[in-house]
């Protein structure tokens, strides 16, 4: 999924060095993440799932549904991301419901991607 103008714009943003993770399997999770720039990978015990390029986002899972995060994420080179709490997210799919069919469109592709994988 790609809506940079929403990272662009976003008040809260986390810098990452290479190898830096962002959040861990099992981790609580209020926040979801746009990718603005560098690489993150997201990953299950050590073995690579998916990429995440800028403009895409993750983490969507935790913010829609409260449980835990099913993944880790880790930046695979110096990497900024937006943070998109949950106040923030339900603000967006309310002023801007393409958000909310971007969002799915992302765990869509995201769940397709993986389904190749096993």
């Amino acid at each position: 999924m790609s809506v940079p103008g929403v990272f662009k714009n976003a008040s809260e943003r986390r810098t990452l060095g290479a190898g830096e993770v962002l959040f861990a399997t099992g981790d609580s999770g209020d926040q979801m993440f746009g990718l603005i720039s560098g690489r993150i990978e997201l990953r299950r015990n050590d073995q690579g799932l998916a990429e995440v390029l800028p403009g895409e986002t993750f983490g969507e899972l935790a913010i829609i549904d409260d449980a835990p995060r099913s993944l880790t994420a880790v930046a695979m080179e110096a990497s900024e991301v937006a943070i998109i709490n949950r106040r923030t997210f339900l603000f967006l799919v309310h002023e801007t419901p393409m958000f909310a069919i971007q969002v799915m469109q992302s765990l869509s592709q995201r769940i397709r991607q993986l389904d190749t994988k096993i």
